[in-house]
């Protein structure tokens, strides 16, 4: 039995941001409880780099907007026959609730910049080996309190991504689910294809064939090259047929 592995590859610069706020959130997620030190230090930096992130340009307006596109699209459901109005209407009132919620939360990750411990971390995070007890003697001494009092704040820091978190996992399902998977063919390693104004290629290989891809593309257009994952002794097939989703 083959095992699929799934690539994805933003064909925008918002996609492009989206998907790595996702990738971090989702090892926030994956990381608590912080229970030993290396989980602590791995818990910083996801915070400082998506707080990076956030500093690098307003993100909260360019998911309102697709709250807002993805609206629209459901809008246009109504003149479709046999269409269940009762899950179009529902979803439509999931996506008005995460906007409202996103529009009423601070700024983003306004809170988390303001802690005194994340602050400190941060300052120390691009230095080989600065979160050390005697460079960050605050840090060191939060790593010693009682667990249940670190998951609290733990807590309380994750609820505060919680509006950009909802929102953005809503966005991005609804955009996934745009596009069905199709088998196609590269020849000798190759593919290309227009993307019809897409944001996002889906690309569905087996872990046997033991390739990957490079994509190159945007809104217009993209190629994709498949490579071996053994750059001496590997081969690409003449003919691969993959799967492949434009949403």
């Amino acid at each position: 039995m083959s095992t699929p592995v799934l690539f994805e590859h933003p064909l925008n610069e918002k996609m492009r941001t989206w998907l790595r706020v996702e990738f971090l959130i989702n090892q926030l997620d994956e990381i608590v409880p912080l229970d030993k030190t290396v989980n602590a230090l791995t818990f910083f930096r996801l915070i400082s780099e998506l707080l990076d992130i956030f500093e690098r340009g307003d993100m909260r307006t360019e998911l309102l907007k697709e709250l807002e596109r993805q609206q629209q699209k459901l809008r246009a459901w109504a003149d479709v026959p046999g269409v269940d109005m009762t899950l179009v209407n529902a979803l439509r009132d999931k996506l008005k609730i995460q906007s409202t919620q996103l529009m009423n939360a601070p700024r983003m990750g306004q809170q988390l910049r303001e802690d005194r411990l994340i602050a400190l971390v941060r300052q120390r995070l691009s230095i080989p080996g600065g979160c050390c007890s005697f460079d960050l003697p605050g840090l060191h001494i939060w790593l010693h309190l009682p667990q249940e009092a670190r998951d609290a704040q733990v807590e309380a820091w994750m609820l505060t991504l919680e509006p950009l978190h909802h929102a953005l996992a809503m966005i991005l399902d609804l955009i996934r689910q745009s596009g069905a998977f199709h088998v196609q063919t590269s020849l000798n390693g190759f593919y290309q294809d227009n993307a019809e104004g897409a944001d996002l290629l889906r690309l569905q290989l087996s872990l046997e064939d033991a390739l990957y891809p490079q994509v190159s593309g945007h809104k217009s257009r993209y190629a994709i090259r498949f490579m071996p994952l053994d750059s001496e002794r590997g081969e690409v097939p003449a003919r691969l047929n993959f799967q492949l989703a434009c949403c």
